[in-house]
């Protein structure tokens, strides 16, 4: 495959990361149920609304969601300390250990993936790594 003059890196990092979404085994959590999940995990309790604003989803759609991994025991929900009306919903360690599971498959999808490449673009990748974090971590809650 060529590559072109002048790439677009906002297309090339997008068309990665559908290209990586969709080639990850799924298991039986939906992809917005493991993102949801992992927000959990990396950020702690939340209340629904910032989950939603965070998935991109209505709220309904949230508190639907919300209900399924409750049921399933992946998530609970306990008051929120600042306003009684409200909850948060926390990971429960079942959730942890379905995210984590979900998280290693992955990770050997691309693990393999990365396997297939010339040690000048596995060295490329590695040099990028810190930018890649950066800015994956420019935007947080």
């Amino acid at each position: 495959m060529s590559q072109p003059q002048n790439l677009d890196l906002a297309q090339v990092l997008r068309d990665f990361a559908l290209s990586i979404v969709r080639d990850s085994p799924q298991g039986s959590l939906s992809r917005t149920s493991a993102a949801t999940l992992s927000l959990l995990d990396r950020f702690g309790p939340q209340r629904i609304t910032t989950l939603a604003d965070r998935e991109s989803v209505s709220q309904p759609a949230m508190t639907g969601l919300v209900q399924r991994l409750e049921a399933s025991g992946l998530v609970t929900r306990r008051i929120d300390p600042d306003d009684g009306r409200a909850a948060l919903i926390q990971i429960t360690p079942t959730g942890t250990e379905v995210l984590t599971e979900r998280r290693r498959r992955h990770d050997d999808a691309i693990t393999a993936r990365i396997a297939h490449l010339s040690p000048g673009d596995r060295a490329a990748l590695a040099a990028a790594a810190t930018a890649i974090v950066n800015l994956t971590e420019s935007h947080v809650l």
